[in-house]
């Protein structure tokens, strides 16, 4: 229990370090962040899960290492699929560049927290009732299914909830008053539309987690080889959306291979009990759907015009009046 403790103590501890060093000394002021500093911002955070991998292999051995490769790829490639929805918001919104890496900051802030928690629940309840696996490996064969026959276009920030109880029920300013989230107006505290944005964002990522947790503990049981892969993932998020943001509208066949990803893992708990997939089998699995669904969207490029990501600055972010 003690060496778990420290364990789990020291990594956040670490997860916070870097965290702090990005938000409080290279990205302390507003900017936008330029397609070299993204990419060599994702190349250390994919070089640092990497190292990270090598560790547990050397501590945990071959079957532990594997398991934290493949719930990274999983979680990375679901993560890109999600991105997607980050550049709707930020188009609908019109969120001005220099803001959306701070934006971006807290939202994985928030989605740390709130998948730690998820992670920590499914494990137990794992543990305490078997027939759960059967539940998740189905759950996850119905949402590979729902996936392949859904779309985000036309999806409406708006129309979120929380962002509609937020503007209707707390004082927001009209105008993004220097990338705060609240300001003092008339002696009164004052939410501002890029609360609202992060509302959406964390809202958002609610849903995402729904999907990516079950998968990954389809993949491992161990809450650290989990938790660990999930905030490489997601350490990376902010970086790899600047880094891909302009090219990501090319990959329209990612969320089919996302799809048939989740699907595979589900039918792999599904059969547990009478045929065993190896671990190499499956990361080899996952990685090959990848790759063509990749290959394929650029060999075969959608005709629909293109969003960009990349929008100018605009003040008033508030959703229209109904």
């Amino acid at each position: 229990m003690t060496n778990d403790i420290i364990l789990w103590t020291s990594f956040n501890a670490f997860v916070l370090l870097l965290l702090g060093l990005d938000l409080f000394v290279l990205h302390r002021k507003n900017h936008e962040v330029k397609i070299k500093e993204a990419l060599l911002t994702t190349l250390f955070w994919i070089v640092l899960a990497l190292c990270f991998n090598l560790l547990i292999y050397f501590w945990q051995g071959r079957q532990a290492a594997l398991e934290f490769l493949t719930g990274y790829l999983v979680e990375k490639s679901l993560s890109v699929d999600n991105l997607f929805v980050f550049i709707l918001i930020f188009n609908y919104f019109q969120v001005p560049l220099k803001y959306q890496h701070k934006l971006l900051f807290w939202g994985v802030i928030g989605a740390l927290v709130l998948r730690a928690a998820f992670i920590l629940a499914g494990v137990a309840l794992i543990t305490k009732f078997d027939f759960i696996i059967y539940i998740l490996g189905l759950f996850l064969v119905v949402t590979g299914v729902k996936l392949a026959f859904t779309t985000k276009k036309d999806m409406d920030p708006c129309h979120n909830p929380l962002v509609k109880w937020a503007s209707r029920h707390m004082r927001v300013t009209q105008t993004t008053r220097g990338g705060k989230f609240f300001v003092k107006e008339d002696g009164k505290l004052r939410a501002t539309p890029l609360f609202l944005v992060l509302v959406m964002i964390e809202s958002t990522d609610l849903i995402f987690a729904t999907d990516s947790i079950p998968a990954i503990l389809a993949i491992s049981q161990e809450p650290f080889i989990v938790y660990s892969s999930n905030v490489f993932a997601l350490l990376g998020l902010r970086a790899l959306y600047f880094a891909l943001a302009g090219i990501m509208q090319q990959f329209h066949y990612l969320h089919y291979g996302l799809s048939l990803i989740l699907a595979f893992i589900g039918i792999k708990l599904l059969i547990s009990d009478f045929y065993h997939i190896d671990m190499v089998y499956a990361l080899i699995a996952v990685a090959a759907i990848l790759a063509v669904s990749v290959v394929a969207s650029l060999l075969f490029p959608e005709r629909e015009k293109k969003v960009s990501a990349f929008l100018p600055a605009k003040e008033s972010l508030t959703c229209p009046e109904e």
